[in-house]
Order: C-alpha cells, then sequence, then structure tokens
C-alpha cells in the first residue's frame, strides 16, 4: 500500500501551470511537516516535503492557498528519476497529492 498523509504549513505561495500537451493543470508546492520530537538544541525539526496535485484541486490549491496556510494531504508517495544534460541520474521524490483539506482560515493565518 502506499499511502501518505502530512499535515503541514506552506513554505511559499503555490505555483499554477497548464500542460499543454494534455491541457491538464499542475500545482506544486512545498509543504513544512514538524516532527515529533525536539532536538538537542530544544528546536522543533520540519521536514520539507514536495507536493503535486492536479486538476480541480491545482486550481483550489492555487486560488485559496498562500504561504503559511495550514492543510492536510492526502497522496502518494512518488519516485522518479530523469537524465539531465550532461549525462547524471537524477532522483525526485515528491507526494502525489488526491485530496486536499485548508485547515485554517485567512483571518488564522495572518495572526
Amino acid at each position: 500500500m502506499n499511502k501518505v498523509l502530512l499535515v503541514g504549513r506552506l513554505v511559499r505561495d503555490p505555483e499554477l501551470k497548464h500542460i499543454e500537451s494534455n491541457g491538464r493543470e499542475v500545482c506544486n508546492f512545498t509543504v513544512a511537516v514538524n516532527r515529533n520530537f525536539i532536538n538537542a538544541k530544544g528546536e522543533r525539526e520540519a521536514d520539507f516535503v514536495p507536493v503535486v496535485v492536479w486538476g480541480k484541486t491545482a486550481e483550489l490549491v492555487c486560488n485559496y492557498m498562500k504561504k503559511g496556510r495550514l492543510l492536510s494531504i492526502s497522496g502518494r508517495l512518488q519516485i522518479r528519476s530523469y537524465e539531465t544534460k550532461d549525462g547524471n541520474r537524477k532522483y525526485v521524490t515528491e507526494v502525489i497529492g488526491e485530496e486536499v483539506l485548508f485547515l485554517d482560515s485567512k483571518k488564522e493565518s495572518a495572526s
């Protein structure tokens, strides 16, 4: 089973792109997800997870979510690879979001 559930805050404003070859919308964003422990320096650590959503969900996220907003994403983990111009193999790990829930209001995120 490949299932991911994240709750975190947007690191920056999401980006919406239109794919001309198939006419679909895609939205890329990064979510900061706090870890459940505090390190030796007394600081809470976070993971920065790249997320991709498609179609109507992509439009909604890009229209209504901004940097700092809290959201929940459920989806699947995807690991893909590609070859760079200089012939090196690069690997990308990302979450393909299937469902996104907005967890705070604009008023809450502004304070």
